[in-house]
C-alpha cells in the first residue's frame, strides 16, 4: 500500500477526531445518559436552520464545478485539502454552537458510519483488484452487453463494488481501440454499480441496514426483482441500441493486432477472500455480541469484528497478489481512486450530518413541509430517491424507513420480520410493504443519478479517468442520467408505485 494513501486516510481521520475531542470539554459527558447509539444523543434536527447545509452544499459544488474551471485533475491533486476545508467550515460553528451534542453527532457519523463504509469499500477494491481477466476481449455491441449484464447479475450478490471493480478493468480494455467510450462507464454505472444491486441486503448498503433494523435476508429478492428487471431489461436493450450505433459510426469493424489469447481468470483465489469480506457483513447482522461505550457513540462487538475480517481478508489479498505483482500491474492497480473517495467521502459524511438531522425531525423540522406531504408509495419512491442522489443513499433510506414506521403509527420497530415475513397482515402493514417497497427502490436506482449518489459511481468514474477516458462533468453526468433514467423511473411509477 502507499504510504500517501494510508497517510492521507489516517490524517483525515485524525483531524475530524481531534478537532471533536478538542471540544468535548464543552459538555459530551453530560449529553451521555448510557443508551445505545441507536437512541441518539446529537443535536435535534429541529433545532436547526436549513442554512447549517451550506457546508455541504458547498462541498457538492466545489465537486461538481472546480474540475471545470480549475483542472479536470483537481479532485486527484486537491479533493483532500476542499473537503477539509469544508469540514472545518462545518464542524468549528456546529461545536461551538452544540457543543457535547455536536461532538457525539460527529463522532458518531465517524465511527458508526464513514469507517466501516471506507473499510467496506478498500477491501472490495484491494480483493476484486487481485482478480485479472486475461485474454483478447474485443469491444463489440455484443460483447460490452454480455459484460454489463454479467455484472448487473452479480452485483447483488458480491455487491455493487465488487462487480464494479471485478469488470470495470476488463470493460475498458477490451474497448481500448474505440473511440467512443463514455457511454459505456455511464450505463456501467447505472447497471453494474447501483441497480444491480438491488436483490440482497449484500447488494447495496441501503438493504444492509434494513437487513439490520429487520427485514428478511431475501425479502428484497422477491419485493424488488419485477421492478429491478424491467429497468435492467430497457437499459440493456438501451444499451445495446446505442453501442451498436456507435460502433458503426466508427466503421464497425475491430481491429486485428494480431492476438488471439483466450479468456482466462488469474487470481480466483481472490474469491476466497471476497466471500470472506460477504460472510463478514452477514455475520454482523445475524450475531449479536453486545456493544462497547466510545465516548458516548455505543459500537456493538460484531461490528467490529466485521471490520476486522475485511481488513483482514484486504491484507491476504494484499500478501498473495502484492500491490508490486505482476497480476494487480496487468490490472492497472493503483490506490488512486480509493483514495480519492476515501478523501473526498471524509467531508461528505461529516457535513451531512445536519441535512440528516433536519430530515430525521420530519415535521418537527425545517422540512416539515416535504415531510408531510408524503403520503403515497410514489411520493416516497422520488424523495427518497432524489435525496438519495445527493446525500448518503444508506442514512437516507434509514430516515425515510423510521418515517413510514411512524407514519402508520408502528411504534415497535421489532414487527418488522413479522410484517414482512406475512405474519401480520392488518391493513397498516400491508401499507408498510408498499412504502418500504417504494423506499427501497428509490435509494438503490438512484443513487445512479449522480457521480456522489453510491460511491462505486465515483470509483468507476476515477478508474475509467484514470485510463485515459474524458468523463463528463458532475453536471454533465446528470444531463445522462436525467436523459435516460428520469423517463425510466416515471415508467416504475406508473406500473408499480401508484
Amino acid at each position: 500500500m502507499k504510504l500517501k494513501f494510508a497517510s492521507c486516510f489516517i490524517l483525515c481521520l485524525i483531524l475530524a477526531f481531534t478537532l471533536t475531542v478538542s471540544m468535548g470539554a464543552f459538555g459530551a459527558d453530560e449529553t451521555h445518559n448510557g443508551e445505545g447509539d441507536h437512541h441518539g444523543h446529537g443535536v435535534d434536527g429541529a433545532q436547526l436552520a436549513l442554512w447549517w447545509i451550506i457546508p455541504f452544499v458547498g462541498i457538492l459544488l466545489s465537486i461538481a464545478i472546480f474540475p471545470l474551471v480549475l483542472d479536470s485533475h483537481f479532485l486527484v491533486h486537491h479533493g483532500g485539502k476542499m473537503s477539509l476545508a469544508w469540514a472545518l467550515i462545518f464542524a468549528v460553528p456546529y461545536l461551538i454552537a452544540f457543543q457535547g451534542e455536536a461532538f457525539y453527532d460527529i463522532l458518531h457519523i465517524y465511527l458508526l458510519d464513514y469507517i466501516p463504509f471506507i473499510l467496506l469499500l478498500w477491501g472490495l477494491f484491494t480483493v476484486a483488484g487481485g482478480i485479472l481477466v486475461r485474454g483478447t476481449l474485443r469491444g463489440t455491441p455484443i460483447l460490452n452487453t454480455f459484460l454489463l449484464l454479467i455484472g448487473t447479475v452479480i452485483a447483488s450478490w458480491v455487491g455493487t463494488t465488487g462487480a464494479s471493480m471485478l469488470l470495470i478493468r476488463p470493460l475498458i480494455r477490451a474497448n481500448a481501440y474505440r473511440k467512443n467510450k463514455v457511454h459505456l462507464i455511464v450505463f456501467f454505472i447505472f447497471l453494474v454499480s447501483n441497480i444491480g444491486g438491488s436483490l440482497t441486503p449484500i447488494g447495496d448498503p441501503p438493504l444492509f441496514l434494513g437487513f439490520l433494523r429487520g427485514v428478511p435476508f431475501f425479502w428484497t429478492t422477491t419485493a424488488l426483482l419485477p421492478h429491478m428487471l424491467l429497468i435492467s431489461v430497457i437499459l440493456i436493450v438501451l444499451f445495446f441500441v446505442i453501442d451498436t450505433l456507435m460502433f458503426k459510426r466508427e466503421g464497425g469493424v475491430v481491429p486485428d493486432d494480431g492476438t488471439n489469447e483466450p479468456v482466462r481468470v488469474e487470481g480466483l483465489f481472490n474469491l476466497v477472500f471476497l466471500f470472506g469480506i460477504i460472510a463478514a457483513v452477514l455475520m454482523s447482522g445475524t450475531f449479536k455480541w453486545g456493544e462497547v461505550n466510545i465516548l458516548g457513540v455505543h459500537v456493538y462487538w460484531q461490528n467490529i469484528a466485521r471490520e476486522a475480517l475485511i481488513v483482514v481478508m484486504g491484507l491476504l489479498s494484499l500478501k498473495y497478489t502484492p500491490f508490486s505483482g505482476e497480476l494487480r500491474q496487468s490490472n492497472e492497480f493503483s490506490w488512486e481512486p480509493i483514495e480519492e473517495v476515501a478523501k473526498v467521502f471524509a467531508g461528505i459524511f461529516i457535513t451531512i450530518i445536519p441535512a440528516l438531522a433536519i430530515l430525521k425531525a420530519g415535521e418537527n423540522g425545517a422540512l416539515a413541509g416535504l415531510i408531510g406531504a408524503m403520503q403515497q408509495p410514489y411520493h416516497y419512491f422520488w424523495i427518497t430517491g432524489i435525496l438519495s442522489s445527493f446525500l448518503d443513499n444508506a442514512p437516507t433510506y434509514l430516515t425515510f424507513f423510521n418515517t413510514a414506521l411512524g407514519k402508520l403509527h408502528l411504534t415497535d420497530p421489532t414487527v418488522v420480520p413479522q410484517i414482512l415475513s406475512g405474519q401480520l397482515a392488518e391493513p397498516q402493514h400491508l401499507e408498510f410493504i408498499k412504502l418500504l417497497t417504494a423506499i427501497s427502490v428509490g435509494a438503490v436506482f438512484m443513487g445512479a443519478n449522480t457521480y456522489i449518489g453510491n460511491a462505486p459511481n465515483f470509483m468507476v468514474k476515477a478508474i475509467a479517468e484514470q485510463s485515459g477516458i474524458r468523463m463528463p462533468s458532475f453536471f454533465g453526468y446528470m444531463l445522462w442520467s436525467v436523459a435516460i433514467l428520469f423517463p425510466l423511473f416515471v415508467v416504475v411509477t406508473l406500473v408499480f408505485l401508484r
